[in-house]
């Protein structure tokens, strides 16, 4: 298969350097072939899906939709089966029972070239998806797994990324760096459906706010996105809804606000403070202040 399957499509990360979320935007819309567009209702739906890996059942009874423009954040201990759910949305795993459709599609019995269009995968690390030498060749490939025009991709990677020479090493970028050029690879493909797994790793603080930016723009643009996380305040700050896992199993699904301060392992620190208040941001806190003032 092609590279298709792990690159698949995905979000891309904030806009370097102050640019504006737009940007990304309008670069994905360049050239051909055009975005996906979100299909009504669910652009992704895992029913009763149920999967066993060498003889362990590590997925059991999931019912999940994501809905177009919607951030999902799976949340759970390690080995609660985030990832595993990640790979069955994007066709690397078939589930054993139940069914998954993506796009209206069976991930793991489309070709990788047509799935590319509705959904992409960012691993934990983003150096997996980096083959090439150069940056340059790693766009060349992203064009041409995605049936994307050439220069594609480089236009993505000189928005997240201005200033990085075509002869540019992977290897030499950074942790941060990586991620969006990562990003950039499998949005190439302009999926309908993002799925990144701890994003966060390793970024720095600006690294991360910039990431959230990003996100919220692709959502904003109907581009579903969901990622995997520990990061209990990256959560709070961008996921429309929360959906708990546990010995592969779903335990909590709602609302960010609902979910997150019902368990003390999930709720981020400002809930944790301002107890029994609503609050779960730094930002949240600080518009009730203005408004209190304001009154």
């Amino acid at each position: 298969a092609a590279r298709a399957p792990p690159r698949g499509g995905g979000g891309r990360p904030p806009p370097p350097n102050g640019a504006a979320p737009g940007l990304l935007a309008r670069l994905l819309r360049r050239g051909k072939p055009q975005p996906t567009e979100p299909a009504a209702g669910d652009t992704a739906r895992a029913r009763n899906l149920g999967l066993r890996r060498a003889g362990t059942e590590v997925l059991r009874g999931i019912d999940l939709a994501v809905t177009p423009g919607e951030i999902v954040a799976l949340m759970g201990r390690n080995g609660a089966g985030k990832s595993t759910l990640l790979s069955t949305l994007v066709g690397t795993l078939a589930p054993t029972t139940g069914a998954v459709t993506v796009g209206g599609r069976t991930p793991h019995r489309t070709p990788p070239p047509e799935m590319v269009r509705h959904v992409g995968l960012v691993p934990q690390e983003p150096r997996d998806l980096l083959y090439a030498d150069t940056v340059a060749a790693e766009c060349a490939a992203a064009d041409s797994d995605a049936g994307a025009a050439p220069g594609t991709c480089r236009a993505l990677v000189r928005g997240l990324l201005p200033g990085v020479p075509d002869d540019t090493h992977p290897r030499d970028l950074s942790e941060g760096q990586r991620l969006a050029l990562a990003l950039a690879l499998v949005l190439t493909g302009r999926p309908a459906l993002l799925l990144l797994d701890e994003p966060t790793r390793g970024l720095d603080y600006a690294a991360k706010a910039r990431l959230i930016e990003i996100l919220r723009g692709l959502a904003a643009d109907g581009h579903a996105v969901v990622l995997a996380t520990h990061d209990v305040e990256l959560a709070a700050e961008l996921a429309d809804r929360v959906v708990i896992l546990a010995g592969g199993e779903v335990v909590a699904d709602g609302p960010t606000a609902e979910v997150v301060v019902s368990s003390p392992a999930f709720a981020p620190q400002v809930a944790k403070v301002l107890a029994p208040g609503h609050w779960l941001t730094v930002g949240q806190v600080a518009e009730a202040l203005d408004a209190a003032a304001a009154r």
